[in-house]
């Protein structure tokens, strides 16, 4: 099944080392280190262990750069078989997130590669249709990718000879999430000129499935180059895999739905029934938000501070003096809201401070100048 292709043979502690880890395998050995320093053929040795092995095979790397070297490597060394890449496709990733303090809202946001994307689609094919496929894949490959089961059962199969209507081949191409595109044909996109029905395949760019209908059956199917046009070879069946890795069914969607509307009238209900009208006593000040409703273990509600002449805001507490903060003296929040009733914080007021200057009016000695706080 895994031909190997170099001009090298094993040498050295190699052909040792590949039986050792071969009867590992067959063995039911789980865990087995190969040690070797830069440039032994840590690589070729495992090639060589792939090749006796015999079964389809995922090498994990712990980063992008060195899964593309591996990557490359083995494609030279498995030419005729399957090499597939599957890591990341995000350029850049921006999760959403929520700064209390300044009540701040920062949506999620992200770039993603098209063309790893396509590797992504490849390798996940590559698994289901070809038994001589090699993964080589960073940490990513551990995070989901959507179900098995769902993914299969949204591959469309055509055949020569298949009597099938070609608005219901439509409609499997768009549930398997591909969009219809007459002018921007590229991966993912299918476009339709009377009975002729032209794909590009999520995991390719430069071919192309062109299915030709009479009536109700299909004719003929033609993988053909993109730019060109021109008929590359005839096929008898072709497997269209979904455009997407995260493809469900209907029924799994309309439960989710469900499940979530569901979720949301529960989480609405704690709210409202964890909200506390907090009222903002200025102590001496004027202006600003006179009450908030603040809920509970949430950052308090954005308001406007109130102000006093001669005096500094320096926040609301729960008490005239002294107290525990909850809004700063810019009115951002100090702390969550802890409190299970309604309460009462009140404003704090620093004196402002004023240069006195002292004129000696013809005297001499003595202090020029003195800082006075306004009210002492």
């Amino acid at each position: 099944m895994f031909k190997l292709v170099s001009e090298y043979k094993p040498s050295g502690d190699q052909p040792k080392a590949i039986k050792e880890l071969v009867e590992g395998v067959k063995s039911g050995k789980k865990n087995q280190v190969l040690l070797g320093a830069t440039g032994t053929g840590k690589t070729f040795t495992i090639a060589n262990v792939i090749k006796e092995v015999n079964k389809p095979t995922l090498v994990l790397a712990h980063n992008k750069t060195l899964a593309g070297q591996l990557y490359s490597e083995l494609k030279e060394l498995f030419p005729e078989n399957h090499v597939e890449y599957f890591v990341s496709y995000y350029d850049y990733y921006q999760p959403e997130a929520y700064v209390p303090k300044t009540d701040t809202y920062i949506e999620k946001d992200a770039s993603i590669n098209d063309e790893i994307d396509e590797l992504r689609h490849s390798a996940t094919a590559s698994i289901l249709k070809n038994p001589d496929t090699i993964v080589v894949a960073s940490v990513s490959c551990i995070y989901g990718v959507g179900e098995i089961e769902e993914y299969e059962k949204k591959i469309l199969t055509l055949n020569i000879g298949d009597k099938i209507e070609r608005n219901d081949v439509l409609e499997k191409l768009v549930e398997m999430l591909y969009e219809r595109n007459n002018i921007d044909f590229k991966r993912g996109t299918f476009r339709v000129k009377g009975d002729v029905l032209e794909i590009i395949p999520s995991s390719e760019h430069s071919k192309g499935i062109r299915v030709d209908f009479f009536d109700d059956e299909i004719e003929s199917i033609y993988e053909f180059d993109v730019v060109t046009g021109r008929v590359i070879n005839q096929k008898k069946t072709i497997s269209i895999f979904p455009a997407s890795l995260f493809v469900t069914s209907e029924e799994k969607i309309k439960k989710a739905v469900a499940n979530i509307k569901k979720e949301l009238e529960e989480r609405l209900a704690y709210f409202k029934a964890n909200t506390y009208t907090v009222t903002l006593n200025q102590n001496g000040g004027s202006g600003g938000t006179t009450s908030v409703t603040a809920t509970y273990n949430q950052a308090m509600p954005s308001a406007t501070k109130p102000s006093r002449t001669y005096y500094t805001f320096a926040g609301y507490y729960t008490a005239t003096s002294g107290g525990t903060q909850y809004y700063n003296a810019s009115m951002g929040s100090a702390r969550n809201w802890d409190k299970t009733a309604a309460t009462t914080l009140y404003a704090h007021w620093t004196a402002n401070s004023y240069t006195v200057t002292l004129d000696r009016n013809g005297g001499s000695g003595g202090t020029g100048s003195v800082t006075a706080r306004y009210g002492s």
